[in-house]
């Protein structure tokens, strides 16, 4: 994962495109103080041939967003369409032609001391960055079981891209790393596999491929759902919701992790055992390459899912 990004050009925040130095907020900011913010996470993907970025299914991103708020008394004065068009026009403004990531926040803007969500302003920014893979092993990652448990539902709204929550994530994420691993699969309460640090996951056992369900305590992944629709309808595999033991991990033929970050990525290692033949399956290749060609816009029948951004002449 590259943490050295270039900062972007531009930011959207209060209501209008600015330059990203002008996009700042206190120290007071209560979202900065108690983690009253929830984010999400797109891509856009650079199509060579046709000189255009589409960013991928930002609808559906845009709806969970404001799922997400809701959870947490924001309040934000825009559609899901309102906010596609301010990130199509940001990402004008930064002229990509590669592939990038945005992230949009909503956020409680009050400066005050003082542990509530009501009564306080809301805000909402949005920035974009180039961004190629967030796993640098991603053809073949090892993983190991966290010691930390998944945040519950009752804690924390799992299903909503809680900032706040992400403390969790990033304590998964560092004991991996520092531990010499790519990643970590995370269990419940209930001792059941939930996600990654901050991606869904998907194991294969003898051609089915099992997936955790929503309620247990996982994000309702917007890559998790395509990569469902992708496995049932195009490569027509059979895939069930249900929760997965851990040592079925240790069992499996196949594991693989997936999310707007992670994109699609093979796990071939969990600790010191190997994931079927040790290297990535034949489901995983298979299901890798058909989203990199639906997210590139090769797939003519999922083309809705795209928004372009640039008109044909402001590309040449």
């Amino acid at each position: 994962m590259a943490d050295g990004l270039d900062k972007p050009k531009f930011a959207f925040f209060r209501g209008q495109i600015v330059p990203f130095e002008q996009a700042t907020v206190s120290v007071m900011t209560h979202a900065l103080n108690y983690g009253t913010a929830v984010f999400g996470g797109l891509r856009a993907y650079w199509n060579a041939d046709e000189e255009q970025l589409f960013i991928f299914r930002p609808q559906s991103h845009f709806q969970r967003l404001l799922q997400s708020a809701a959870l947490m008394r924001i309040h934000l004065p825009y559609t899901a369409d309102d906010l596609t068009d301010i990130l199509a026009d940001l990402l004008r403004h930064e002229g990509f032609r590669e592939n990038c990531y945005a992230r949009p926040l909503a956020y409680k803007a009050g400066e005050l001391i003082n542990v509530r969500l009501h009564n306080i302003p809301d805000e909402f920014t949005l920035f974009a960055v180039p961004f190629g893979a967030y796993i640098a092993n991603e053809d073949g990652a090892h993983v190991c079981f966290s010691a930390w448990r998944r945040v519950d539902d009752n804690a924390i709204p799992a299903r909503g891209k809680v900032a706040g929550a992400y403390a969790n994530s990033a304590l998964i994420k560092s004991d991996a790393l520092l531990g010499g691993y790519d990643e970590a699969l995370v269990l419940n309460q209930e001792g059941h596999v939930t996600e990654a640090s901050a991606a869904n996951v998907f194991i294969v056992r003898k051609g089915v491929v099992y997936t955790p369900p929503p309620q247990a305590d996982v994000l309702e992944g917007i890559v998790r759902g395509t990569l469902i629709q992708l496995m049932r309808d195009d490569l027509h595999l059979e895939v069930i919701e249900r929760d997965i033991d851990r040592t079925e991990c240790y069992v499996a033929d196949e594991i693989l992790l997936c999310g707007t970050g992670v994109q699609v990525a093979a796990v071939t290692q969990i600790e010191h055992r190997p994931v079927g033949t040790g290297r990535m399956g034949s489901i995983t290749r298979s299901v890798r390459d058909l989203f990199f060609d639906v997210v590139a816009g090769r797939v003519e029948k999922y083309r809705d899912w795209l928004t372009p951004v640039y008109m044909p002449e402001s590309v040449r």
